[in-house]
């Protein structure tokens, strides 16, 4: 392999993260799309307004994704660098604004956290959001001890859908060839938890999801 090649699992995973943001993305901007149709089409004044409306409310959550997954996915500003807690936080709570099933509880004992760590946290959240179907609390902790971040998340609510190739991708068992759009996130994590020299975990009951990471601050 040459300096200039490129891993193709690397490139692999990269496709399909990108399928999964094509994927998470169509639905508000396909609102939009329609939107403007009607808009176009509508002279009633108040179904106007109330086009403009669903717009806006579109927009925000198109917005809101894209914030997310440049966190979550992307690599802007290099690895190198802390992320002040509060700017994840914030688009975490933007994800499940609209959602009134869905209860965040924070226990944040840092103010920054290396980007790696940010990442780790991002995704399990956003795990944890896909597992509430039925709504419920999500609980996120994130400390920092021993030189390394420890981050905790936890779905609880009356149903927890938890895909078991996610859990496989998790915890590094789910083989490259079964990787999907839904299954690469989990599959990142472990990869960069490792890079990382950590590890993650999870625990799954009727009630919970608990999911659980250890990344040294290198």
């Amino acid at each position: 392999m040459t300096d200039s090649a490129v891993d193709p699992t690397s490139l692999d995973l990269a496709a399909l993260l990108c399928s999964r943001l094509c994927h998470d993305l169509l639905s508000p901007v396909g609102a939009m799309s329609n939107g403007l149709e009607l808009l176009a089409e509508e002279r009633d004044p108040e179904m106007r307004k109330r086009c403009m409306e669903l717009l806006e409310q579109s927009a925000k959550a198109s917005a809101d994704k894209l914030k997310f997954f440049r966190l979550a996915f992307g690599g802007a500003s290099g690895f190198d660098y802390a992320v002040p807690v509060d700017e994840a936080r914030s688009v975490i709570d933007a994800l499940v604004a609209g959602n009134e099933r869905i209860t965040i509880a924070w226990n944040l004992g840092v103010d920054a956290l290396p980007k790696p760590a940010v990442k780790v946290m991002l995704n399990l959240a956003h795990i944890g959001i896909e597992a509430l179907v039925r709504g419920g609390t999500l609980d996120i902790g994130v400390e920092s001890r021993g030189g390394a971040s420890e981050i905790v998340v936890r779905a609880a609510g009356p149903k927890i859908a938890f895909d078991k190739d996610v859990g496989r991708a998790l915890d590094g068992s789910l083989p490259i060839a079964d990787l999907s759009s839904r299954t690469a996130p989990a599959w990142m994590l472990c990869q960069l938890a490792a890079q990382q020299g950590g590890g993650l975990q999870f625990a799954l009951s009727d009630e919970a999801l608990v999911m659980g990471a250890v990344l040294p601050e290198v």
